[in-house]
């Protein structure tokens, strides 16, 4: 009995510790990501502007060849909606919001995740020309993981992992305008 109650008062403090750790750990994300692209900022941003577009680019929207997609709304204008929803727990589900759009120039996205965890984040995209033939594409990302998950952040980048989907993305849009 004296065993169980010393592992169980050493399990109480290591959990202790961990929670108490967590309260000094950042909560905020930021991630961004850019890439230029051989095409006018006009012809970019008229591809960009359509949510159901990113399905050809997105990293995100291939890592589940039988995730389920939903669309509410008229894509390119403020409240469209795209929803998603796998069976993997790195897909999960949830939907994507265009919040606000400042015409040739930014989308502002909320996304709305439902599983594995619920919580709320906001996206970008903005467009600025190079040249007249080249346009600078910028992907972001700004989150908060809740207290006290974000004492994942101690072992994990979650910024760089991200960023990392986001380049994947933008190398893929990329790709696909230059074709």
């Amino acid at each position: 009995m004296k065993i169980l109650k010393k592992v169980l008062l050493v399990l109480a403090a290591l959990v202790g510790l961990i929670l108490i750790t967590a309260l000094f750990v950042k909560k905020d994300m930021h991630a961004e990501k850019e890439i230029t692209i051989n095409k006018s900022k006009a012809e970019v941003y008229d591809y960009i502007k359509y949510l159901k577009n990113q399905n050809s680019y997105s990293k995100w929207a291939t890592m589940d060849p039988n995730m389920r997609t939903g669309f509410r709304g008229t894509d390119a204008t403020v409240g469209f909606v795209s929803s998603w929803e796998s069976d993997k727990d790195d897909v999960g589900k949830g939907e994507q919001e265009i919040k606000a759009i400042k015409e040739g120039e930014r989308i502002d996205y909320e996304l709305r995740f439902m599983e594995p965890m619920e919580s709320t984040a906001t996206a970008y995209m903005i467009t600025e020309p190079v040249g007249e033939t080249q346009t600078k594409v910028k992907w972001g990302f700004n989150g908060k993981i809740n207290y006290p998950f974000n004492i994942m952040r101690l072992f994990m980048n979650m910024e760089e992992m991200i960023g990392d989907d986001f380049q994947t993305g933008l190398n893929r849009l990329k790709t696909n305008l230059e074709k």
